[in-house]
């Protein structure tokens, strides 16, 4: 039985839901021998205890990081999630992180050693989190995974990451925003954790790259793939839709999600922000509410193709997660009562159909008719992070801070 909505424009209902989704994971995540697991099924049962995915040992840093900082969760539990990533992920030959590795008995052995600039912007947005809670040796770690970025991923001519290279350092030829549109999340965690003008600086560039040049480009909007000059590859996995990270068509969760993003920037640039920032997290998240919202059963949509014709109709958590939290973003920046509409209209989809009030957390895909898709509630990638983090950007928008109250 779904529980009554909650005002969730107040910071109190949005930091229990932050509790109540944490609860899932608290009392079976952490593992004794090293980092946290990654496979949770429904009920909660890790159904493998192995596999280590870079996207989730990252995401698990910023996950206990937002539980120290909000209810005072141990600080040894960030440094317990660190420490993985720094030491089970590093590469054999100790520069960068490998995407996927089998953790047994203590031991890593790479499964995937493939370099990526994405899990590259997580391991950046761990070491900032980490160290905006006061992790030691985290703010180091920072400045060191920038300069790895620096050295082996970024395009000066272009302004913008490569996507992805060999265990030795090959860089191949595709070229994708979804990378750098979480380079630039990372970029401005930097800034918040050290003040350094170059993470903001980076954070702005990125955008600029991939909201208006390259949106110049794909009918004003944010296209996910393309060739190795940066133009639109239209086809790329066309006919792939198990891709979780290379998506086919434009997707509404990266549209609202550059929103939020641009959102934050403005926030934080203040007078020096430029005036083309607000216009367009309008422009995106609009079109994805206009294009993606399914009148029939709720909910936005995973991606519609250039022809404006759904060509994804599942629902994922994150899509919701990270839509309500620009609209709560908008709604404080414009002033505007549609953009509150919106976020109201998101949360009473995602209670009534995405979060699991017995157990708690989200489930991650729901059918076009909100059905569930399977019975694995957390796989490899997956960790609440976008939920947890979209009721912590809330907050952001609403400018609560932590404080003894909360903890």
């Amino acid at each position: 039985m779904t529980p009554p909505l909650p005002n969730l424009r107040e910071p109190q209902a949005l930091l229990a839901h932050i509790q109540h989704t944490l609860s899932f994971y608290a009392p079976r995540a952490k593992d004794p021998s090293g980092g946290y697991f990654h496979c949770y099924a429904d009920d909660g049962t890790v159904y493998d205890r192995r596999t280590r995915h870079l996207v989730s040992s990252t995401r698990f840093v910023f996950n206990t990081a937002l539980a120290h900082r909000w209810f005072g969760a141990p600080l040894a539990d960030v440094q317990h999630a660190l420490d993985f990533v720094r030491t089970a992920h590093l590469q054999p030959s100790g520069e960068g992180y490998a995407w996927e590795i089998d953790w047994h008995e203590g031991k890593a052995t790479v499964r995937d050693g493939t370099n990526h600039c994405y899990g590259l912007a997580f391991v950046l947005l761990a070491h900032a989190h980490a160290a905006d809670v006061g992790v030691p040796g985290a703010a180091q770690g920072i400045a060191d995974t920038f300069e790895l970025m620096e050295r082996r991923f970024w395009l000066p001519e272009h302004g913008l990451y490569a996507d992805e290279a060999t265990p030795d350092w090959q860089v191949g030829s595709y070229r994708g925003q979804n990378a750098n549109m979480h380079s630039c999340e990372a970029m401005l965690a930097a800034h918040a954790a050290t003040g350094e003008a170059r993470y903001l600086d980076r954070a702005l560039l990125l955008a600029e790259g991939i909201a208006r040049k390259q949106a110049a480009k794909a009918e004003g909007l944010v296209w996910e793939h393309y060739r190795q000059d940066w133009s639109p590859d239209w086809d790329y996995n066309r006919h792939d839709k198990t891709n979780i990270f290379r998506p086919w068509g434009y997707q509404t969760g990266h549209l609202t999600e550059w929103a939020k993003l641009l959102m934050q920037l403005d926030r934080r640039l203040g007078s020096a922000a430029p005036d083309w920032l607000v216009p367009t997290a309008c422009h995106f998240f609009d079109t994805a509410m206009r294009l993606g919202w399914d009148a029939t059963h709720g909910g936005l949509v995973y991606g519609f193709g250039p022809d404006e014709q759904v060509c994804d109709g599942d629902k994922y958590f994150w899509v919701q997660a990270e839509s309500l939290a620009a609209a709560a973003w908008l709604a404080v920046r414009t002033g505007e009562p549609r953009y509150w509409e919106a976020y109201d209209r998101l949360w009473a989809y995602a209670w009534q159909h995405f979060i699991d009030h017995e157990r708690g957390a989200w489930w991650r895909q729901l059918h076009p008719d909100n059905r569930k898709v399977d019975t694995k509630k957390s796989p490899p990638g997956k960790t609440d992070y976008h939920t947890m983090g979209a009721c912590q950007d809330v907050l952001g928008a609403l400018k609560v801070q932590p404080n003894k109250e909360t903890r």
